[in-house]
């Protein structure tokens, strides 16, 4: 056979497969266009008879056969019955099928259909052909019964046979139509393309074929680059973002702005100990200065931090490797209350977060923010070692920090991250310091945050309250000559975390952990940690294990919710008034389901190390965050990078960042304590393939989105920024030069 006569063969197959292929489609659809509408017109039909169904339903047969007669009217309706619930028949229309029985009908929908329904319909065969049978139940409140409509369905074969006759008929027109216009087309163009392409394969210069080869092999050359460098790189590690910055910054050392210390140097009664505060920012940030090296600029604020500084305020950390140094900025009792217990706790705080709690703004806690913003900015100008550093700017403590930064060094590479939720342009308003807030952060080259929404939110913000330019497309605001990007960069932990090393196996974290609580080997355990802060919902969450128990009673005496609850803030009236409360719910709780040794939930307050931390993480059979409204939320990170055991279940508000990464968990809204107990429940009923599964997801993507990727990121980014300003202050300086000359 011709080739010609294989490929019209081939074609004419392939066609009536096709057409096949898409009748069916067709009819499917079709048909499901048919009961959506007469099941809409069955649920009208009793709906506008309602009052008189129900007037008549018990009382007066006679009349509730009229008003099912009347509903027969539509031409499409062949007939109604109404039944009780009990199957029994209480009126019909004379040609009502004596085939469809109430009783039969009923137990039919049970079975299809056995949770409660306000309608049902199935289409069966009749000896006259299709019809289409809808159940609609009738009452006010409980049903007292349904109503059973028979519907012709001999309109709807006609319709399908037309279409159908018609689609076979101007496919296969048109099918034959395109074909042969193809067919003609290849023949003729066959010959001439052949020849281009074997000049073009010879190198031949003229071949109209060489810039679409030159691409090709572009292309491809850079694609086997990136996919050799990938493969190269791996996961993201500290070698990989140390060997970043040594590629796009020439391995230059960055300064990092924050308020909170990595390390805190304390004075108890065994001496000078080294404390890791619980802060979700210092967990992100601290390996990736471990990695980058440079100075990490902060508060000191432990007992024993002015003791161990040299005479530049400066310690080596950590302790015992010196990866980076720390830059201690001092603080007096006025200004610590006005500047972070004042202005950022009580104003910023409650202003981005949405927890119900009013932001608090003085002006004179706002003179102490500038002036302590100022001190810090001064304390990084006083670390840079160059005129164009990195400096990284972290979170809502330093908003003014950008500006101040770049006026005293207006080439430098300024990044600034706000690590909590930036609300919406009308909320962001109440601030009376609104305008500086944002023409602080418009200081930095880069704004980043968790997430695309809060970018929005940022610009919407920039674009109500600022003189700029909003380049959308971009995601940039444009101030005069200088251009700010607004990034999301969703932070993470890393990867692998070191203190998973520190701490037993989790088996053994299983054992020890129960023992210790002198709960039973067997015991099912879920854990909570968290900062004592009102944005964190943990009332929210006790009240769900107090729902748990309520709902659940076979968990009485088995499952144990422990809450590791580190004091903060603790100067602000709110968070003393949250200490108090969550105190006394847990007593509560604990005096409505104790019994014996057992209690429901074991509150353990005070400052924790990230050993004990990780030693409950491996140690539960469920994480609950239950955050009321949360930038990113680590602990949900921690929890899914401390399973290496890949079991476990995450329960995660969905008000966190978090919730857009780990989809695998369960999501819940904190509010709604049945569903967050029903949640909990359903984790510790999980079975472990299902856990597995879950939690390798969740493992895959935390691994790969570790934070050596969010600090990569943000300064390859960064690196793109400072390559196009020296480009552009180049250019600019050769064209002054011309026209001087």
């Amino acid at each position: 056979m011709r080739p010609a006569a294989r490929f019209f063969l081939a074609l004419v197959i392939g066609l009536a497969a096709l057409v096949g292929v898409g009748y069916f489609v067709l009819a499917r659809t079709t048909q499901r266009w048919f009961d959506a509408d007469l099941a809409l017109r069955a649920q009208l039909a009793v709906t506008s008879a309602r009052q008189s169904l129900l007037r008549n339903w018990e009382v007066n047969r006679p009349r509730l056969r009229e008003t099912l007669t009347d509903m027969t009217r539509d031409e499409r309706i062949m007939s109604a019955a109404a039944c009780s619930m009990h199957g029994d028949l209480l009126a019909a229309t004379e040609t009502y099928p004596t085939e469809f029985s109430c009783r039969s009908v009923l137990d039919r929908m049970h079975g299809e259909a056995p949770g409660p329904t306000a309608a049902w319909s199935m289409t069966p065969e009749l000896p006259s052909g299709r019809v289409h049978l809808s159940v609609t139940f009738v009452g006010d409140g409980p049903p007292q019964g349904a109503v059973i409509l028979v519907h012709d369905l001999s309109y709807i074969d006609r319709r399908e046979a037309t279409t159908r006759n018609l689609l076979i008929s101007s496919f296969f027109v048109l099918a034959l139509g395109a074909s042969l216009i193809t067919a003609v087309a290849a023949r003729l163009a066959w010959r001439g393309w052949t020849s281009d392409l074997r000049r073009a394969l010879t190198g031949d210069a003229s071949s109209e074929f060489q810039p679409l080869l030159r691409d090709v092999r572009s292309l491809a050359a850079r694609l086997a680059s990136e996919q050799e460098r990938e493969a190269r790189g791996g996961l993201w590690s500290p070698e990989r973002l140390r060997a970043t910055l040594t590629q796009h910054v020439q391995g230059e050392r960055v300064v990092l702005l924050a308020n909170r210390e990595p390390y805190i140097h304390q004075r108890t009664d065994q001496g000078v100990e080294v404390w890791h505060p619980a802060s979700g920012l210092v967990t992100a940030l601290e390996p990736v200065m471990r990695a980058c090296s440079g100075v990490w600029v902060a508060h000191g604020s432990g007992t024993a931090d002015r003791e161990v500084v040299d005479e530049h305020d400066r310690v080596l950390v950590p302790p015992g490797e010196r990866s980076y140094a720390l830059r201690r900025v001092w603080l007096d009792e006025a200004e610590e209350n006005g500047y972070y217990y004042g202005f950022s706790n009580e104003g910023l705080w409650p202003l981005c977060h949405v927890a119900h709690t009013r932001p608090i703004f003085r002006a004179e806690d706002y003179d102490h923010y500038v002036k302590v913003n100022q001190r810090f900015a001064d304390a990084v100008c006083a670390e840079v070692d160059s005129d164009d550093p990195i400096v990284l700017v972290q979170d809502y403590h330093f908003a003014l920090a950008p500006r101040m930064l770049r006026e005293r060094l207006p080439r430098a590479t300024i990044i600034a991250f706000w690590h909590i939720p930036w609300p919406n342009a009308e909320r962001i308003g109440i601030c009376p310091w609104r305008d500086e807030l944002i023409s602080g952060l418009l200081g930095a080259s880069i704004v980043g945050f968790h997430t695309q929404q809060h970018c929005n939110n940022f610009i919407d913000s920039v674009d109500a309250f600022m003189e700029s330019r909003i380049d959308r497309e971009a995601s940039a605001v444009v101030q005069g000559a200088r251009r700010t990007l607004v990034r999301p960069y969703p932070i993470s932990v890393e990867w692998p975390v070191r203190w998973v090393e520190e701490v037993p196996s989790v088996a053994d974290c299983h054992a020890e952990v129960r023992r210790e609580l002198d709960l039973a080997p067997d015991a099912r355990l879920g854990v909570g940690v968290d900062r004592l802060d009102y944005t964190k919902g943990i009332e929210e969450r006790l009240l769900a294990v107090d729902q748990l128990l309520t709902r659940h009673p076979k968990l009485r005496g088995v499952f144990t919710f422990i809450q590791l609850a580190a004091p903060s803030r603790t100067k602000i009236a709110h968070y003393r008034e949250l200490d108090e409360r969550v105190e006394a719910l847990v007593e509560k709780i604990n005096a409505k389901w104790s019994s014996g040794t057992y209690r429901p939930i074991a509150l353990l307050r005070g400052h924790h190390e990230p050993t004990t931390v990780y030693r409950l993480y491996r140690a539960a059979d469920l994480c609950y965050v239950s955050s009321l409204h949360d930038g990113m939320n680590l602990v949900a990170k921690e929890f899914v990078a401390a399973r290496d055991d890949e079991r476990g279940v995450l329960v995660l508000s969905q008000f966190t960042g978090a919730a857009r990464d780990l989809t695998e968990a369960l999501i819940v809204n904190p509010y709604d304590l049945r569903q967050a107990a029903d949640a909990l429940a359903a984790a510790l009923d999980m079975p472990v393939i299902e856990q597995r599964e879950r939690m390798r997801s969740m493992r895959r993507l935390v691994s790969e989105f570790n934070v050596y990727r969010w600090a990569g990121r943000m300064l390859v980014d960064a690196a793109e920024v400072r390559r196009k300003e020296r480009l552009s202050g180049r250019f600019g300086m050769s064209l002054n030069q011309r026209e001087g000359a």
